[in-house]
């Protein structure tokens, strides 16, 4: 179990690295924009057109400069978060490939890796990103950033429990319906919960109507996208990792 942890946590690692590179790229610009936009409308005379313009986020720039610079945050800052997030990512990716391997899912390991890859990205992003995207700097209320965590992680444990009652279903029908038919059923309950507990919890939009579209656009594929590469990446990477192990025990 060590060596499979380590070899998840490896795989978060190089993720992490090819995920801050996409940010990097594609993400900062667009923060540096809805920053500059959110400095404008608080400097702006009018207070009326100030308030339309951007409202109150969250994080004020003024403030985190205090705290740290806005270079340390697009540098160093982001390479440490995504590290963290993704060897931790990784280690609990190796956890559940060793839960499933040979218990639920019986493929080679590399096609089991990406397989669960996939699912997670599906079940842990996709489906709560839909629900609710990230917004950039300078969209969000202060008063409302406690309420609206809480509601992106309700999201999330219902879509993880969505998707355990379709695998237990999926495989009470595996014998009636066969392997085809018993992922199809299981993927259509799956799709069902999801859709009804995200129409049963409530929408969030404090997007200001004046916030340029094309931003908030660039900004949400840049953040799909970085989440993309590491799930990707992971899942490859460890298949790749486990597949040569596998090699080397064999010879």
């Amino acid at each position: 179990m060590g060596s499979l942890l380590l070899r998840g946590m490896l795989a978060g690692l190089l993720a992490s690295f090819l995920a801050f590179g996409f940010a990097k790229v594609f993400g900062e610009p667009q923060v540096e924009r809805a920053i500059a936009l959110e400095e404008q409308y608080a400097k702006s005379a009018d207070p009326v057109v100030a308030h339309e313009g951007v409202q109150a986020h969250e994080h004020s720039h003024a403030k985190t400069d205090e705290l740290v610079s806005r270079d340390v945050q697009a540098g160093i800052g982001l390479l440490t978060g995504i590290v963290a997030y993704g060897t931790a990512l990784g280690g609990l990716f190796a956890l559940v490939y060793a839960f499933i391997s040979g218990r639920l899912v019986r493929m080679q390991p590399s096609a089991t890796a990406i397989l669960l890859s996939a699912v997670g990205f599906l079940a842990l992003y996709i489906v709560p990103y839909i629900k609710y995207p990230v917004n950039p700097p300078a969209v969000g209320l202060a008063d409302t950033i406690g309420y609206r965590s809480q509601l992106y992680f309700a999201m999330i444990i219902f879509s993880l429990a969505a998707l355990a009652i379709a695998i237990n279903s999926g495989r009470r029908l595996l014998a009636k319906l066969g392997g085809w038919n018993a992922t199809f059923a299981g993927g259509a309950i799956y799709l069902a919960l999801v859709t009804i507990a995200a129409y049963a919890l409530p929408a969030i939009n404090e997007v200001p109507e004046t916030f340029p579209t094309d931003l908030l656009w660039q900004f949400r594929v840049a953040a799909l996208g970085t989440q993309a590469i590491l799930w990707a990446t992971i899942g490859l990477a460890f298949g790749w990792l486990i597949e040569r192990s596998s090699e080397r025990r064999t010879r």
